[in-house]
């Protein structure tokens, strides 16, 4: 991973979340959310309420990968957001 771009940078040194190894690469959005509400709930570092914190986490990694996401994998991230949005009551 090339840490030249400030997003390469973000993702090797952020203290957002502590985030499970490959998880946006599991291809199962009940996954993704529930490790990413577990990652935002127990974070100390977090500036934001947890469901904010996850979903923005969610939102930078599809970002970054941008046009490297095919469909399905877009479609599961999409997934993952309303999985993320039910388990917080949102």
């Amino acid at each position: 991973m090339s840490t030249t771009k400030w997003s390469g940078e973000v993702t090797v040194h952020s203290n957002a979340l502590d985030l499970e190894k490959d998880i946006f690469k599991s291809g199962d959005p009940d996954k993704i959310a529930a490790s990413l509400k577990h990652s935002a709930e127990t974070s100390q570092r977090r500036k934001s309420s947890p469901y904010r914190s996850a979903m923005s986490m969610l939102t930078f990694y599809e970002n970054r990968a941008g046009k490297n996401l095919g469909a399905e994998e877009k479609n599961v991230l999409e997934k993952a957001k309303d999985k993320l949005r039910a388990l917080f009551g949102k």
